[in-house]
Parts: structure tokens; sequence; C-alpha cells
């Protein structure tokens, strides 16, 4: 579940209309891992999108698992790990808020969900250059050194602790949904009207899209369509491109996808045969989840939730997933099966229309 800088694999794709052919060009950069995107159409400049990267760029550097370049400052995260077992450490009030949202969701889940996976995804190494199957004991000798509980964290005081050494976090889960949140409340408290937030496939869309149709009805009327849901396209988790499965229609909200296809390796077998490894790994055995589930995107208005649920579902499996969700007013889910099946909770009737043939809709 770590921020780890490797290629670009989007869980959701969005689309959208120019609000007018002068708009301020969206801007990229890479932060958090992955390619982040951000759109905010008429009312963008560089100044909004300034605060905006360097915002995401702070979260980054707060929140990253990954040791620091020599001769530069480590993460939070980094130094909750380097002093496992021996003191808190002081850390600011993202981190605190971050790490507290982790451990709610790591108690709804049974620990499905652990904000202290990082030596068993260290181990496993997926989206590095040292990623690779790890022996059963180094996966039991990681898997205890797994417990959520023992995240001590101090509000009042602004430290964390972990209780034991070799642990180690991993925010991997939640961090880029935070940092769309932020995103989009710099966006909303500078003025933006409409704005589009992809954070490698952490969707945040900011207001209603804005259309003024083609270059020719452009030319001869000024009509401008206001107020349409933006079109969000869900990613086929098993195409390697931009295919969709279908598209969620929605204003003011956030999609986030936890599958399968975001990051994995993949083996082959001396007969063959090759299996695939995924990033998501499960706190119960050790191992990539395999549960039937190929994706879970959840739809609310956090973006902070929509991923740590994500993630939550995904682990969980299909029918437990599907009550958390369901336990959660606001909260809407898709699940995509292996038998390319897809079920959506009630919310999503009428507001996600299946585009993909080889896929079924299914109650």
């Amino acid at each position: 579940m770590g921020i780890k800088p490797a290629r670009f694999f989007a869980a959701v794709l969005f689309s959208f209309f120019l609000t007018a052919c002068d708009s301020p060009p969206p801007q990229a950069e890479f932060a958090l891992g992955t390619l982040c995107v951000v759109n905010l159409f008429e009312d963008g400049n560089a100044r909004i999108y300034s605060d905006i990267f360097s915002r995401i760029r702070e979260i980054d550097r707060t929140m990253t698992a990954f040791p620091p370049v020599i001769g530069t400052q480590g993460s939070g995260v980094v130094e909750i790990s380097r002093q496992a077992g021996i003191r808190p450490v002081q850390v600011g009030a993202d981190l605190i808020k971050v790490l507290e949202r982790a451990l709610y969701f790591a108690e709804i889940s049974g620990g499905a969900f652990d904000p202290t996976v990082g030596p068993l995804t260290k181990l496993w190494g997926v989206g590095t250059e040292n990623q690779r199957v790890p022996s059963n004991a180094e996966i039991a000798a990681a898997l205890d050194l797994i417990n959520w509980r023992d995240l001590v964290i101090d509000s009042a005081a602004g430290t964390a602790f972990l209780q034991r050494r070799g642990m180690s976090l991993d925010l991997g889960a939640i961090a880029k949904g935070y940092a769309g949140d932020e995103a989009a409340r710099i966006a909303r408290e500078a003025g933006v009207r409409r704005a589009m937030i992809n954070l490698g496939g952490n969707i945040v869309a900011v207001g209603w899209r804005q259309q003024r149709g083609n270059f020719l009805q452009r030319l001869f009327s000024r009509r401008v369509h206001e107020n349409l849901p933006w079109r969000v396209g869900v990613r086929n988790p098993l195409d390697w491109g931009d295919a969709i499965v279908g598209v969620v229609e929605a204003h003011d909200t956030s999609l986030v996808t936890s599958g399968v296809s975001e990051r994995f390796f993949e083996v082959r077998a001396p007969d063959g045969t090759v299996r695939r490894y995924h990033h998501l790994l499960s706190t119960a055995d050790g191992f990539p989840v395999n549960n039937g589930l190929l994706s879970v995107t959840v739809v609310t208005k956090s973006s902070t939730d929509a991923d740590g649920l994500s993630a939550v579902a995904f682990t969980l499996g299909y029918d437990r997933g599907r009550a958390v969700i369901d336990s959660r007013p606001g909260v809407e889910a898709i699940f995509i099966f292996e038998n390319r099946n897809v079920k959506i909770t009630d919310g999503l009737v009428g507001v996600f229309r299946l585009t993909n043939n080889d896929f079924a809709l299914v109650r």
C-alpha cells in the first residue's frame, strides 16, 4: 500500500469538456509516486495551481514511506518507523489526522486495512526495482510485526509511536485521498467554480461540468449548458490501457479505485504458466488478496474516505466489504469480479452506466 515511484497506472479515468476555447490548460506534476493532473478550467491561474501543487508536495514529503535522499530530512512516516520501539515522534497535524483516520479504517475492517503493513509491503516491493516473491518464513516474520493496535497516537501532544522494534508505517492506501481533499479545498477557497483533480486515478470532481458544444455550435451560439454532471470512467481492470467498464455521472464528489491492475509484477513458472502478484496484500496470510474481486471503486464526498474505504472493501471481499459500504450514508461502490460481473450499491442505480459489453451488470 506504499506511495512508491512507479509507472502511472490510472485506476479511474476521467473525461470532460472544456468550458471555453481560451480556458487555461490543465497542470500536471509527478508527486505521490504518480502523475497528478489538475484542471481548474476558466478560474485557473498560476497562483492557485502553485498553491495546490505545493500542498500536494508537502503531503508527499510528510507521508512517503521511502527513506530520504542523503542530505535531506526524512518524512514523518519514515521517522516514526525509524523510532519504532524506542520513542514517540513529534509530527505535524496532517500526519496525526491521517493516522487517526487510518486507525479508524483498521478498526472497522478488523485489521484488513492496517497502516502498520510497512514490513510486508517492503518485503514484496511491488512496483519497485526490488519486487520479488518472498519466502514463507520471511512473510511470517513480517506478519508478526503488523498490528494497528501497536500504533499509539497522542493528538494533544502531537506524537505517534510504534511500540515494537521493526514495525513500520505505510500510508499508501490513504495519503493520495487526503491530498485530493486538500487540493479541492484550496480550489474552492480560491473561488474555483469547477475543477477536475486526478491524482493517479484518485479523482475529485469539484462543482459541475459546463459545456459549450462543438466548434460549430460555439461559433454560432454563446449558449452554455450549465450544471451538467461530470462523466467519470471506471477503468477496465483487465486492460493494460485506457479501456473502461462504465461511466459514473457525478458532481462535487470523489471516486477512488483499489484493484489488481494498479501495481503488480508477473512471474513465469518452469511449466510456462504466469502468475501475477499485485500490491494489495492480505494481513491474514501475507500474500496479495485473492477473493474473486478485480477492483472496487468507492464514490463519496471525501477523497480520504473513498481511498481508505476502497482498500477496505477490496481486502474484505464482496460480502463483508459491501456490508461496510452499505452501513455508511453517502458512500457508494462498484465491485468488479474476476468472472466479469459488476455489482453496484443502490445509490448508483441510474448514476452508473455499463458501457463495456464484455462485462455484465448483475444485482
